[in-house]
């Protein structure tokens, strides 16, 4: 391991996935208002997700994105898992200084967030790779931000409506108008913030292809 500028650069852009990712999910449930909208602030870190699922998918090709993707599925179920043993062992009582409330309130989430937010997850991440290498295989390496872009608008169209179909609409914590105007702002949002990140994915693949061909002609 490390041996190689490769093998550095997917650890790196691994380590901001994996970290973007179980961010995201511990965050979810503080919701932020900007205009009219509300939303979680979850969403905040999803464009690094995107962003390096992406340069990942580009550089490491299909296999390299669906595995990470299911080692990152397996450290949130597991992060739920540490929050909820912390959750029930209670707080020293007069010392510390968050009590068992407050704690709660901030970590107490739902099994239907936790069941929806991963089966969201891991949904939206193989559909990306599929629409990502659909446009690859047609375009080969032009195009980027047609495979890029094209795929992240796809794949979080669904992301939005499972995760909230899963922990709100299904379990009657919103009706169908609620569940639909929700799923379509947090889509919205997503969209542009994707279409914003169009030239950081062309400046991120030129530094990645650059890095990686200085290390191919040093050996040569």
């Amino acid at each position: 391991m490390f041996k190689t500028r490769k093998e550095i650069v997917f650890v790196i852009l691994a380590g901001i996935f994996i970290t973007n990712a179980v961010v995201a999910e511990l965050i979810g449930g503080k919701l932020i208002q900007i205009g009219p909208f509300v939303m979680s602030i979850g969403i905040l870190p999803w464009p690094i997700v995107f962003l390096t699922t992406d340069l990942i998918n580009d550089h490491f090709g299909e296999k390299g994105v669906k595995k990470l993707s299911f080692i990152t599925a397996c450290l949130i179920a597991y992060a739920f898992l540490i929050l909820f043993m912390a959750m029930t062992i209670p707080a020293a009582k007069g010392i510390s200084p968050v009590n068992d409330q407050q704690f709660q309130a901030v970590f107490g989430q739902s099994m239907w967030i936790i069941f929806g937010s991963l089966i969201a997850f891991m949904a939206s991440q193989l559909i990306d790779v599929w629409i990502f290498w659909f446009f690859k295989n047609r375009t080969g390496e032009k195009k980027i931000w047609l495979r890029a872009t094209g795929s992240t608008v796809i794949s979080q169209l669904f992301d939005s409506f499972i995760v909230l179909g899963i922990a709100f609409w299904l379990p009657g914590k919103i009706d169908f108008d609620t569940f639909i105007s929700s799923g379509l702002i947090g889509y919205t949002f997503k969209l542009a913030i994707a279409i914003l990140l169009t030239p950081a994915i062309y400046l991120g693949h030129h530094l990645i292809k650059k890095y990686l061909d200085e290390d191919h002609s040093k050996k040569e």
